[in-house]
């Protein structure tokens, strides 16, 4: 894959996971589900998994349509929940105002769903603790 200077570097973040893209920001996010499902494909083919703490895999889609993206409420603390991207077929970051290492999650729409189906958008964020020394 060759990395042009205008292709954005994206963060893609499920469970445990980050996938780094370089994504050109004309490219329509049907065609960025293609190419993240192929990329989760070689490195995770037996599933992601969700928690640090537990061995349950979600297995992945057959079809990128299946594949849903959300954006952070709040960019500076993932915390605090995402919000689901409407994205029609020529949608594309450009035109939803995604910028150069933005973080974006995703989950999967099981094909059995029915049209009340929520995503989820399981993202496992690191919690960093201070080591305190008693004296």
């Amino acid at each position: 894959m060759d990395v042009r200077d205008i292709d954005l570097s994206l963060r893609f973040k499920y469970g445990i996971h980050t996938i780094f893209l370089f994504v050109d920001p004309s490219k329509t996010f049907s065609r960025i589900a293609e190419d993240l499902l192929e990329a989760l494909g070689a490195s995770y083919p037996s599933g992601l998994t969700t928690s640090v703490g537990s061995p349950d895999k979600t297995e992945l889609p057959n079809d990128p349509l299946q594949i849903r993206f959300a954006l952070p409420k709040i960019p500076s603390d993932l915390s605090q929940g995402w919000t689901q991207l409407d994205v029609g077929e020529t949608d594309a970051p450009v035109n939803k105002g995604i910028k150069d290492n933005s973080v974006i999650a995703f989950d999967f729409y099981p094909e059995d769903a029915d049209e009340g189906f929520e995503p989820e958008f399981p993202v496992d964020i690191p919690k960093f603790e201070e080591d305190v020394e008693e004296q």
